[in-house]
């Protein structure tokens, strides 16, 4: 009894059942000081948004302009490709006459899962060949590399606004292929190098029949 009482006179009567005081997580390998202290759920929705704007734009910029190759693979989001995959969605969906025709033009679904499912088949055709990249890095680098053919898809359609003839068609045509070209070619720039030396060719075909067959939409696509 004498153990137990000594163990217990070593806590004050009044600061028994008290719980309370600050607890600190200090960040691994990151210095201490204020300007280094950063948590994203204190700061405003505001900075939140553009801060993730800035960067899904950094990426567009480097899509346009493909020079460091890890610039969409260090910190991928699904966000760009969504937005992407959304427009072309939207403007390429067949318009229904009055007597709920339809135009021949693909619906907003079929762009939809078009876009998601050629991403994640070339994405997985990828990986069979030994890419050492993640499935969700694929896919953002694909995604992301879809803005040179929505960019051809606005163009296209302020020229459908204008009476058509065959001169404006080939016009549409060369500019779908310029952005088929620019999308492969900053593809096949981010996703090249994850690839073995000897399956590069097999990994970029899938890449080319991707692109082709979103341009050849855009191309076809003749409803204003």
């Amino acid at each position: 009894m004498t153990s137990f009482d000594s163990k217990y006179d070593m806590f004050p009567a009044g600061d028994v059942g008290v719980v309370e005081g600050e607890m600190n997580i200090p960040s691994r390998g990151v210095p201490s000081g204020d300007s280094m202290e950063f948590n994203t759920l204190d700061e405003p929705i505001k900075e939140t948004f553009m801060r993730d704007l800035r960067a899904v734009g950094n990426k567009f910029y480097h899509v346009l302009i493909p020079r460091e190759k890890s610039s969409l693979l260090k910190e991928w989001d699904l966000w760009g490709p969504l937005l992407l995959c959304t427009f072309m969605a939207t403007v390429l969906q067949g318009a229904e006459e009055a007597d709920n025709t339809n135009d021949g033009g693909p619906e907003f679904a079929e762009v939809f899962v078009l876009v998601w499912i050629g991403a994640a088949i070339v994405t997985l055709n990828s990986k069979l060949l030994g890419g050492n990249i993640s499935f969700f890095q694929s896919v953002c680098v694909l995604g992301y590399c879809l803005f040179p053919i929505a960019l051809s898809l606005i163009v296209c359609r302020l020229i459908l606004f204008a009476t058509q003839n065959t001169f404006l068609f080939f016009l549409r045509l060369t500019i779908t292929m310029v952005g088929f070209a620019w999308a492969t070619f900053a593809a096949t720039k981010f996703l090249g190098d994850s690839q073995p030396d000897g399956k590069k060719a097999l990994a970029v075909f899938p890449i080319c029949l991707f692109y082709f067959i979103l341009s050849w939409l855009v191309v076809s696509h003749s409803n204003v």
